[in-house]
């Protein structure tokens, strides 16, 4: 059977002895429409005209488009026949800038977009609702995931149309592309086909009320994404965990990203489970809503009728609404359980091969660690996990060198709050090679000794916790001086001219209990290091609640945004860049009665001191 997808969802592809990776796209619109296809590497990001098979080029290895304008299309795809670095395809409609024809997607029948086998099967169908003023729309993509194909609904629309969702894709020619696709289309136009006639099993057309409506998905490059939260409810607490993949899934390896190392590998593929989790949970939500949506309609028509507002007749109708609301939710639990199976099964393979910066305090990598002689493409500082499965957890992991400072938020526990900035600092030194990474700390009201004492006693810190205003001042002075020293030699191009006593390792600077100790000055200061300091290799972690410094009202407000938000309890403030979902970060802490954290600084410290520093 044909499932019939919403806004994120996505559903794998066939794959068989016989024409295996061989599809057909059909589009059905209420008006002529342009259609585009693109092939795109892992990030969707398209290299070059020489990707876009459109009106004006219609054939590409593996995929071939219409040459006109029409309100129905068929695009041949052969997955098999595409070069190995095609890890997307995107499927584009438009309209075309002719006169007459409806200038935005909210004045037409809603488009339908189905792949078929074929022998005309369908594998799954989207219908694309809730579109406005937008005259272009990326409809479908097909993505390669495990060495497998899948298919995923994305209408996402473009009010600035075809120029703008080119250059969405990374095509920098965007604009005289489309200008010549529109050309294409508008020298064929005279053999534009009209919309054929509506079969009685077709692809549902657009209604009013009865679609499930905008669900406002912002495109994965869109990383200003507003954080949401949702009103879905925790997952069944007997819910059984998968620890295999689904029948027929891809058995999941390890690594099977793409990358040049097995770091970037495993790197790449926890982002594309973060992303696929991302994805299928809003096609929940969304199949949900429409599920509840269309009950509250039935039942509002039930009403509004005398004739089945009571009586035997409008119970059974009543009953009958429910029952259709029930099997849809049904139906969308069993899609998300069916996702999130892999997603489990596939972390449970992936957790073990993380290397010591990408795993967590309890992983057994640990037990052989040794001081890195190269510096990771990132560090794990929590897990990340959404409502419907608490259970499965996203590594949440922060390219180094850290591009932006951290701010642990001490309103929720103080005490625990400078703990996980230990274990946060400990983890960075844990990543750097010997003598590449330096921690300073001020303490200005001594509070937080019990909580430095892993980073004291191991002989890890450069140097003691710095205590009272005097300390503040000496250490923000010292850290400003060498981000200004670092900037002009960089800026003149002469690194050498550095001090030959400036610790030119990347320098961590923790601030507890903030702003205590600080004068107007200070502050102004730690501003400055939070604003300049990353890009010449320093780097604040603060750890403060940000109601204790509302005397400075408004002026710190750049400051508090310019460094990540981390808590020492569970916390859904973090969105993710795809679809804007709340997630609740979980900040790693060390088991109880665990040695890693010791033994581990126990061994940077050491390293330190052969190196010298």
């Amino acid at each position: 059977m044909a499932a019939e997808l919403v806004r994120g969802q996505n559903h794998p592809l066939p794959a068989g002895p016989e024409g295996a990776g061989r599809l057909e796209i059909r589009v059905t619109a209420g008006t002529p429409v342009v259609a585009v296809a693109t092939l795109g590497d892992e990030q969707g990001r398209v290299s070059g005209t020489g990707r876009i098979a459109h009106p004006g080029s219609p054939h590409l290895p593996g995929l071939e488009v219409s040459q006109q304008a029409a309100a129905a299309h068929r695009l041949a795809v052969d997955l098999g026949a595409l070069s190995e670095d095609v890890h997307r395809v995107h499927v584009l409609l438009a309209l075309p800038t002719v006169d007459g024809v409806p200038a935005s997607f909210g004045a037409v029948a809603a488009p339908h977009v189905a792949v078929t086998t074929l022998d005309g099967s369908e594998v799954a169908g989207f219908t694309i609702t809730g579109l406005g003023p937008e005259s272009a729309v990326i409809a479908i993509e097909l993505y390669r995931r495990q060495g497998a194909w899948k298919v995923r609904a994305v209408g996402q629309g473009y009010a600035g149309g075809l120029p703008a969702m080119l250059l969405d894709h990374g095509v920098p020619e965007a604009a005289g592309l489309a200008a010549g696709i529109h050309d294409a289309v508008a020298a064929g136009l005279a053999r534009s086909v009209a919309l054929p006639a509506p079969q009685p099993d077709g692809p549902p057309a657009a209604s009013s009320g009865t679609g499930p409506g905008p669900v406002d998905y912002q495109h994965p490059r869109r990383r200003s994404a507003p954080s949401r939260a949702s009103g879905v409810p925790d997952a069944p607490a007997d819910r059984p965990a998968a620890s295999a993949p689904p029948e027929g899934a891809p058995q999941p390896v390890a690594g099977d990203a793409s990358g040049w190392t097995m770091e970037e590998r495993l790197y790449n593929q926890i982002w594309g489970m973060f992303e696929d989790l991302a994805r299928t949970t809003a096609a929940y939500r969304s199949a949900v809503d429409f599920a509840e949506s269309r009950l509250d309609q039935e039942l509002d028509r039930l009403l509004s009728d005398p004739r089945t507002r009571v009586g035997p007749a409008a119970d059974a109708a009543r009953d009958q609404a429910r029952a259709k609301q029930a099997d849809l939710m049904d139906q969308a639990r069993a899609v998300l359980d069916r996702d999130m199976a892999q997603l489990r099964a596939e972390s449970e393979v992936v957790e073990p091969a993380l290397p010591p910066a990408f795993a967590g305090w309890e992983s057994p990598v640990w037990h052989g660690y040794s001081v890195p002689m190269e510096v990771p493409m990132a560090a794990r500082l929590g897990n990340l996990h959404l409502p419907e499965n608490p259970e499965l957890r996203i590594p949440l992991l922060v390219r180094l060198p850290l591009e932006r400072g951290l701010w642990i938020d001490s309103a929720q526990d103080r005490r625990l709050a400078m703990a996980v900035a230990v274990t946060v600092a400990a983890r960075l030194l844990a990543s750097y090679p010997a003598g590449d990474f330096t921690v300073h700390v001020i303490d200005p009201a001594g509070n937080a000794s019990a909580a430095l004492a892993p980073l004291t006693h191991s002989g890890a810190l450069h140097e003691s916790p710095a205590a009272g205003a005097a300390g503040v001042a000496a250490v923000i002075s010292r850290m400003t001086e060498r981000v200004d020293l670092v900037q002009m030699a960089m800026r003149a191009g002469a690194p050498d001219s550095l001090p030959v006593d400036l610790d030119t390792a990347e320098q961590l600077l923790i601030v507890n209990d903030f702003p205590y100790g600080f004068d107007d000055r200070t502050v102004n200061q730690l501003r400055y290091l939070a604003d300049e300091g990353p890009s010449v290799g320093v780097h604040l972690l603060m750890v403060a609640d940000r109601d204790d410094a509302r005397a400075y009202g408004p002026v710190l407000d750049p400051l508090w945004r310019a460094l990540m938000r981390l808590t020492p309890t569970p916390d859904d403030h973090l969105a993710d860049p795809w679809v804007g979902h709340a997630w609740t970060y979980e900040p790693l802490l060390v088991p109880p009665g665990s040695q890693v954290l010791p033994q581990v600084l126990r061994q940077v410290a050491a390293a330190r001191q052969a190196y010298g520093r």
